[in-house]
């Protein structure tokens, strides 16, 4: 057993927390629809809940019905790998911790120009988190902040609404996808 799946096991009593899964449930799900979208050429992104997932981006309302369908659909017949994916902002989240930790680390105490002494390797090790970060956010999305298994979820509704940004008044269109587990 590898390090991340030992402490993915000592986690296990808050990421099998009925409301946890749940949240983990949706994101999965909002991810395995994102894939499917992302092969029809939509780009969008997500944000999930409790009670489902938001996805941000011009799509129809019945491709994004038939996609959540799909995707649930694949899910259950065990495509778990859906779960999972390389934009999520899990994987952002690991790469800025590690590179702002990197940083942190390297830079301080140090006066200015035993900082800019470092800075060349500094360079490389960034490079190595910006290499290593991925690899390590999806391991984080498999283990922790998502869940393949989607149990029992079944879709309620998928309702479009069109929003105006605050500050440019551009329009952004969002469906929002309700879930509830059977």
């Amino acid at each position: 057993m590898n390090p991340m799946e030992r402490l993915a096991e000592f986690a296990e009593p808050v990421t099998r927390h009925p409301y946890i899964l749940r949240v983990r449930r949706n994101h999965g799900l909002e991810h395995a629809t994102i894939h499917i979208l992302n092969q029809r050429n939509y780009k969008l992104s997500g944000r999930s809940s409790d009670s489902g997932f938001v996805l941000l981006g011009e799509v129809p309302t019945e491709q994004v019905e038939s996609a959540v369908a799909e995707a649930l659909r694949r899910l259950k017949a065990g495509e778990r790998k859906l779960a999972l994916h390389p934009n999520c902002g899990t994987n952002l989240v690991t790469a800025g911790f590690l590179a702002t930790a990197l940083a942190f680390l390297g830079f301080a105490g140090r006066g200015l120009r035993r900082s800019w002494e470092r800075f060349p390797s500094m360079m490389v090790a960034m490079m190595a988190v910006v290499l290593l970060s991925t690899p390590l956010g999806m391991s984080l999305q498999r283990h922790f902040t998502t869940e393949g298994d989607v149990g029992e979820l079944e879709l309620v509704s998928v309702r479009r609404e069109s929003k105006t940004l605050p500050l440019n008044g551009q329009r952004i269109t969002l469906h929002r996808v309700v879930t509830a587990s059977g």
